[in-house]
């Protein structure tokens, strides 16, 4: 380690702050944030706390800077301005080359209101960004529906209006305009329509129905039916269009939301701005996960990022856990129950459901990427000291103890290997005893791979709860692979997945692709049983029939059955067919025992 290094880590303060890693060539690592940065940084030097890639990082560090804030939430500002500044190679970030919509009002007399993908600092007002081109479009239609809002870009300046320079356009004899350009309509009447489009823009529809209505009563006094019915169409479509969006108690105003899911590669983040009980945003992100990150601290990256991202001063905020963050003048609130948890599980739901499409997108374009990740989840999950890239599943098949056989099923890299599945018919046991059958195939299997010296497994799947894993663990004591091999049960009731010598059982989410791979397995040891326990019952059916035959040995069935291949057949064969297959006599036997 380089002594200036050493010295700089006896000296760090312990108040909040940020710190940066730099190499021997002077490149920026990494850039943190902490409470404390005396105990954050010290402990990436603790070698009994870091994963492989964060000591791999650790290795490269030749110096150290640090710079000391008021707060957490300073800290995690500062850092996310430098990671934005500087992009370490090491840091998460939030990699997002899109270019999103926005809705402008722009900046003008009589301000038009479009959409547009570029900012431009000259005094308009900017809603979005909109992760979705579509749901921008619909509200924008709406608008357009609801009030004629000029689409030209004239300039409506009172001094050039009053100069009579301009003409009405078709927009205003197809009734999509008032024509403001001829002073047919009034700033003041315009700016009303604005302000009420404001609050739709915004998730507030109040403003927006209250001028209708009054527009309405205005044109029902007057005896105006036929436009007092159109503004009433206004009004339901505009009350249609807020229904679509509001999923939530509407009483819940100007919230944050976000949700997530991660798994070993990966966290998945969604986000929602909730204005009167509507969704008026929702974005979801991917952020890959670089060093060993948990999900506190992905979540916390991404909701700094995004709040800015989407310009929200939000006081409050909805979080599926909780965090050890303080934001000033904001609250951080992780709900327990009614509206505001449904709110944050759906929240939820979007994050795993765009995590699935991302998933089956990597499936398609990158298999390779998408096998080493199921492998490091299963690794993760199943308490593993390598990626199980050799599975091997076991299962018996009886029928009260008759014509037994156990499967073993191999998979390689998730997927089956059926080449290398195998068929046991049980030596040392009578009757139907699952446990003791499990012990035999596990020794004799594990057994014969030691003498002739073929690769090990990494996993073992039993078919059965404890019992059976118990069966098969006496096994791999007896040959000294116990320990070296993971072993585990699946139980078929609650899918739950045993360890050996833990009386409490593993249950993995239902959709995770771990489980889906065990049970495939599972199934697969099921099913290749099931086959051969069937034709095995079906032959000895067969020959069962054939013996009580007088005089017909089992040679005999056996030349019967290989020419003629079922009973049927040998049954409805003639004496000339027999006679070719057995000779005169033993001909003569067979066809009198089915003809007589």
């Amino acid at each position: 380690m380089n002594p200036n290094l050493e010295l700089q880590l006896k000296t760090l303060p312990s108040e909040p702050g940020v710190y940066r890693y730099y190499d021997k060539n002077d490149q920026l690592l990494y850039v943190g944030k902490a409470k404390h940065l005396n105990k954050r940084v010290l402990s990436y030097f603790n070698k009994n706390q870091n994963g492989y890639r964060t000591r791999i990082m650790v290795s490269k560090i030749h110096r150290l800077e640090t710079t000391v804030v008021n707060s957490e939430y300073d800290a995690l500002l500062l850092e996310n301005n430098l990671i934005k500044a500087h992009q370490p190679f090491y840091n998460v970030m939030l990699k997002d080359d899109k270019t999103y919509p926005w809705i402008c009002i722009k900046n003008e007399d009589f301000p038009r209101i479009f959409l547009t993908r570029t900012k431009i600092k000259d005094g308009s007002e900017y809603f979005g960004p909109y992760a979705k081109v579509k749901p921008a479009r619909v509200l924008l239609d709406t608008i357009k529906n609801l009030y004629k809002i000029r689409t030209c870009n004239l300039n409506l300046a009172p001094s050039k209006i009053a100069e009579g320079k301009y003409r009405v356009c078709l927009e205003y004899h197809i009734k999509n305009c008032n024509g403001p350009c001829e002073d047919l309509e009034s700033k003041e009447d315009y700016d009303e329509k604005v302000e009420a489009i404001r609050g739709i823009i915004k998730g507030d529809f109040r403003f927006a129905k209250k001028y209708l209505e009054e527009r309405m009563f205005r044109f029902a006094s007057n005896l105006e039916f036929e436009k007092a019915q159109m503004i009433k169409n206004n009004i339901e479509s505009l009350e249609n269009y807020q229904e679509k969006h509001t999923v939530v108690n509407p009483s819940i105003d100007d919230v944050d939301v976000f949700g997530m899911t991660s798994d070993e590669t990966a966290a998945y983040v969604n986000y929602f701005k909730i204005r009167n009980g509507s969704i008026v945003q929702s974005f979801t992100t991917e952020i890959k996960k670089v060093l060993e990150e948990s999900d506190e601290d992905m979540l916390e990256e991404a909701l700094v990022e995004i709040r800015q991202k989407f310009d929200s001063t939000s006081k409050e905020i909805l979080i599926p856990f909780h965090l050890g963050l303080e934001i000033p003048n904001v609250k951080l609130i992780v709900p327990k129950v009614g509206d505001k948890k449904r709110i944050v599980e759906l929240s939820e739901k979007n994050a795993k459901e765009y995590r699935l499409e991302k998933l089956k997108q990597v499936q398609i374009i990158d298999p390779e990427r998408h096998t080493n990740r199921i492998m490091a989840e299963m690794q993760k999950l199943l308490r593993m000291p390598v990626e199980p890239r050799h599975i091997e599943g076991f299962d018996n098949s009886n029928i009260q103890g008759t014509n037994p056989v156990s499967a073993c099923v191999v998979f390689k890299d998730g997927k089956p290997s059926k080449a290398d599945y195998r068929i046991f018919h049980p030596k040392t046991v009578v009757g139907p005893d699952d446990f003791k059958t499990m012990e035999e195939v596990i020794y004799r299997r594990y057994r014969r791979l030691l003498e002739e010296g073929e690769p090990l497994p990494q996993l073992i799947l039993i078919d059965g709860g404890k019992g059976q894993l118990s069966s098969a663990v006496k096994s791999l004591k007896l040959l000294g692979l116990y320990g070296k091999i993971t072993i585990v049960g699946i139980a078929k009731r609650l899918e739950e997945i045993y360890f050996p010598e833990d009386s409490i059982p593993l249950y993995i989410d239902k959709k995770a692709e771990t489980l889906k791979i065990l049970q495939r397995v599972r199934d697969e040891a099921h099913r290749f049983g099931v086959k051969h326990h069937r034709t095995r019952r079906t032959n000895s059916t067969i020959k069962s029939e054939l013996e009580q035959i007088p005089g017909v040995g089992p040679k005999s069935i056996e030349m019967l059955l290989t020419k003629l291949k079922s009973v049927k057949r040998i049954k409805e064969a003639d004496i000339v067919t027999l006679e070719e297959i057995l000779g005169k006599v033993k001909a003569k036997v067979v066809w009198e025992f089915f003809n007589s």
